[in-house]
C-alpha cells in the first residue's frame, strides 16, 4: 500500500489533487484531468521514451487506483478509516456498524454500546454524532439515523478500559434500526 511504518506517503487524495472531504463530483473531475494528464498514449508523444515512460505508466496506474477507492463509497469510508488510524496510531480491532450496537434510551438521548473483549464498551452517543453532523431521531420503537449529503462515513470509538479502537461504519442511506427486547439493534 502507501504507507510505511511510521510516515503517511502519498494518499490517493494527493494524487488527484483533491481534498480528504471532497464531493464525489470533485473527486470525478480531478479524477478525468489527472487521467489526461498522465495517460501513456498520450505522453509518448510529448516526451521521449525511456526511464521517465516507466514513471509516467507508474504514475497512471496510481491515478486509476485512486479512482478505484474513492470512487466507491463504501471502500473510500474503509480507506480513510485507515488513514485516520495510522495517523492516530490506533489499531482497529473490528469494523461494526449501528446495527451491531445495543442502544439505550436513558430519556435525555440515546446511547450506543458495542462491548469490548476486555467486557468494557465502545460508546457513543446521539449528541455526540448529531456533533458530527448525522442527524439522528427516534419514533416508537426505531431509530433514525440520517447522514450529511447521503456519504458513508466512519467513526473510531476507543473502548472505555483498555486501548483497543473499533471502527464505526455509518451507511451514506437513511438507516432505520429497530430495538428488539433486549436493546440489540
Amino acid at each position: 500500500m502507501i504507507f510505511h511504518k511510521n510516515s503517511i506517503q502519498e494518499t490517493h487524495y494527493d494524487i488527484l489533487c483533491v481534498k480528504e472531504d471532497a464531493s464525489y463530483e470533485e473527486i470525478r473531475v480531478s479524477y478525468r484531468s489527472a487521467l489526461l494528464n498522465s495517460h501513456p498514449d498520450k505522453l509518448q508523444t510529448t516526451f521521449d521514451v525511456s526511464n521517465s515512460s516507466k514513471e509516467l505508466g507508474d504514475r497512471f496506474l496510481k491515478v486509476q487506483r485512486a479512482w478505484e477507492i474513492l470512487s466507491n463509497s463504501r471502500s473510500r469510508t474503509l480507506y480513510d478509516i485507515e488513514l485516520q488510524s495510522l495517523r492516530n496510531d490506533a489499531i482497529i480491532t473490528d469494523y461494526i456498524s449501528l446495527k451491531d450496537m445495543v442502544v439505550d434510551d436513558t430519556g435525555e438521548g440515546l446511547e450506543f454500546y458495542y462491548q469490548c473483549n476486555c467486557s468494557d464498551y465502545f460508546s457513543i452517543d446521539d449528541l455526540e454524532l448529531e456533533e458530527m453532523g448525522y442527524q439522528v431521531s427516534k419514533d416508537s420503537d426505531e431509530i433514525f439515523v440520517r447522514t450529511p449529503d447521503s456519504m458513508s462515513g466512519s467513526i473510531i470509538l476507543p473502548c472505555g478500559s483498555c486501548s483497543l479502537k473499533i471502527g464505526l461504519m455509518i451507511g451514506g442511506d437513511t438507516g432505520v434500526l429497530k430495538n428488539d427486547k433486549t436493546g440489540k439493534m
